[in-house]
C-alpha cells in the first residue's frame, strides 16, 4: 500500500494535547490537500481524533480550523486554482476549513480506532501504558496497519516486542511544536517491515520535515544528549552552591549555558520548558539502559517533591519551574534551602553571582543577533577563541560545559545512536535551536 493510499485512513492517539494537536493539524491539512488535489470525495477520507478528555477534542477542532483558515490564507493561489468558481480570501478560507473539517472524526474511546491504515500515537511516556494502548489496537485494526510512535525516549523493540507487532511500528518523534518544528527523529528498529522506513520518509518530505534517523537506543539522539547535558548543568550548579547559594549557582549556570554558550535557552530554563517531571521520567527510562553511568538527578527529585515541576500550561504559557516567569521571562530563581523563589532583582545575591562569572569575552553576541547573521560561523570562531583566552570563572565553566556537549555527542555516535557527527549536530541545531553542533572545533 502507497503512502497516499495510507492517507485515507489515519488515526492520532492523544490527539488533544499538545504534541497530538500538532500531528492532527500537520496530517489533516495534508490529508486534506491530497483529498483536493486528487478530486476525491470527503467520504474517502477519515483522520480519527482520539483523546480521552472530551474537552480537549473540542478544543482541538476549534484549533484545527483556525490553523486551517490561516493556511487557506498563506496558500489562496493555490486553492483558488482547484476551487474552480470560489473566489476571495474569506469564501476560499471557509472552503478548505469545511473540507478539513469533513474528515475529522474524534473520538474517545479507543475501540472506535478501527479501519484505518496509519496510528500516529502521541500519549503519555510511559512504557506499560503503550504496551496496553498497542496491545488493543493490534487485535482490533488491520493485520497490514502501521504505527508512528512519537516517544522521545523508549526503544521501539521493546514496544514491539511486547506487543508483537512484527515490525509494523517506527519511532517517528516529531519536535515540539510539531506545527512549528522541522525536525522529525527517525527511529529505525532492527526488526522493521520493508517498505516502512522509506514510506516514513516520504511522509516527512510531505510534511516539509527535516529527517534525522536514529538507531534504536534509549533517548535516541535528541534525549541522549539533552539529559547527559542537562545532568552536567545540575552537577556544576550542585558544585557552585557553597559559593553562591543555591538560587546563585542555579542562576549562574543558566546564564554560562545561555549567555556564555550563545544558546537560545539556559539548560535550566530549557528543564523547565520541557517539564521537571518530563525531564525525571525521561532518565527513568534511559537510566536502565546505561548500566555504566547514572542517569539519575536527586536535586530534581527534591524539586518535584516540593511541586517545582515547570512545563507549561494549555495556552503555552510557562510554568514554574527552576525559575518564575512573568510574561514569559525569567524574574526569579527558586531558593530549595527557603523553599520559595528569589527575585532577580532582590538584594545582591544575583550581582554576587554575576562578579564571581566575570564579563562576557569581546565578540560576544546574543543567540537572538546571530541567529539571522549571515556571518555568524566565522563570528562564533572568533568568540570561542577569545572565550577560550579568557581567564574568568565564567569561561572555564563554558568552555567545560563545551567539553562535555563534546565528550556526549562522541559518546552517541561510538554508542551506536548516531550515524555520523552530522547527524547529532543536526539534532540539536533543528531540534533546539543551536547555533552550532556539539561535534566542533571549538574546544
Amino acid at each position: 500500500m502507497t503512502l497516499s493510499e495510507r492517507l485515507h485512513r489515519v488515526a492520532v492517539l492523544g490527539a488533544g494535547g499538545k504534541m497530538g494537536s500538532g500531528i492532527s493539524l500537520l496530517l489533516a491539512r495534508e490529508m486534506t490537500m491530497q483529498m483536493l488535489q486528487n478530486g476525491e470525495s470527503s467520504q474517502d477520507y477519515r483522520l480519527v481524533l482520539m483523546d480521552v478528555n472530551p474537552g480537549a477534542l473540542e478544543g482541538l477542532q476549534k484549533y484545527l480550523k483556525k490553523q486551517a483558515a490561516k493556511f487557506a490564507q498563506k496558500n489562496l493561489e493555490t486553492l483558488e486554482g482547484i476551487y474552480t468558481g470560489v473566489s476571495g480570501e474569506e469564501a476560499v478560507a471557509a472552503k478548505f476549513v469545511e473540507d478539513l473539517s469533513s474528515i475529522l472524526y474524534p473520538v474517545t474511546d479507543l475501540a472506535e480506532v478501527k479501519d484505518v491504515h496509519m496510528i500516529f500515537e502521541a500519549i503519555l511516556e510511559n512504557l506499560d501504558l503503550k504496551v496496553k494502548v498497542f496491545s488493543q489496537l493490534k487485535e482490533q485494526c488491520s493485520p497490514d496497519a502501521y504505527f508512528f510512535s512519537n516517544t522521545s525516549s523508549i526503544p521501539i523493540k521493546e514496544l514491539d516486542q511486547r506487543v508483537g507487532l512484527e515490525g509494523r511500528i517506527i519511532g517517528f518523534h516529531f519536535y515540539n511544536p510539531p506545527a512549528v518544528q522541522r525536525l522529525v527523529e527517525l527511529i529505525i528498529p532492527e526488526t522493521i517491515r520493508p517498505d516502512l522506513p522509506e514510506l516514513s520518509r516520504e511522509l516527512g518530505k510531505r510534511l516539509k520535515k527535516i529527517i534525522i534517523p536514529s538507531n534504536d537506543v534509549a533517548g535516541f539522539i535528541g534525549n541522549g544528549h539533552f539529559m547527559r547535558d542537562g545532568l552536567h548543568g545540575i552537577r556544576q550548579a550542585e558544585e557552585l552552591v557553597d559559593e553562591l547559594g543555591f538560587a546563585g549557582a542555579i542562576y549562574a549556570v543558566n546564564r554560562v549555558s545561555q549567555e556564555f554558550l550563545v544558546r537560545p535557552m539556559g539548560i535550566f530554563q530549557l528543564i523547565d520548558y520541557v517539564g521537571l517531571d518530563v525531564f525525571q521520567s525521561i532518565l527513568k527510562i534511559m537510566n536502565p539502559h546505561f548500566p555504566d553511568e547514572n542517569l539519575h538527578s536527586d536535586l530534581i527529585d527534591a524539586l518535584i517533591e516540593k511541586g517545582v515541576k515547570g512545563g507549561q500550561f494549555s495556552d503555552g504559557s510557562q510554568k514554574d519551574g527552576f525559575l518564575k516567569y512573568e510574561a514569559g521571562k525569567p524574574t526569579a530563581v527558586y531558593d530549595l534551602n527557603r523553599g520559595e523563589y528569589r527575585r532577580l532583582d532582590e538584594g545582591d545575591w544575583k550581582d554576587k553571582a554575576d562578579a564571581y562569572l566575570g564579563p562576557l569575552p569581546e565578540g560576544h553576541a546574543p543567540w537572538k543577533v546571530l541567529v539571522k547573521d549571515a556571518e555568524k560561523e566565522a563570528k562564533l570562531a572568533a568568540y570561542f577563541a577569545a572565550l577560550r583566552q579568557q581567564d574568568s570563572n565564567g569561561a572555564k565553566l563554558a568552555i567545560r560545559y563545551l567539553q562535555r556537549s563534546k565528550e556526549i555527542g562522541n559518546l552517541l555516535i561510538s554508542g551506536g545512536v548516531a550515524h555520523s557527527a552530522g547527524d547529532v549536530n543536526g539534532v540539536l541545531m533543528n531540534g533546539f535551536f543551536h547555533l552550532y553542533g556539539p561535534v566542533n572545533d571549538y574546544v
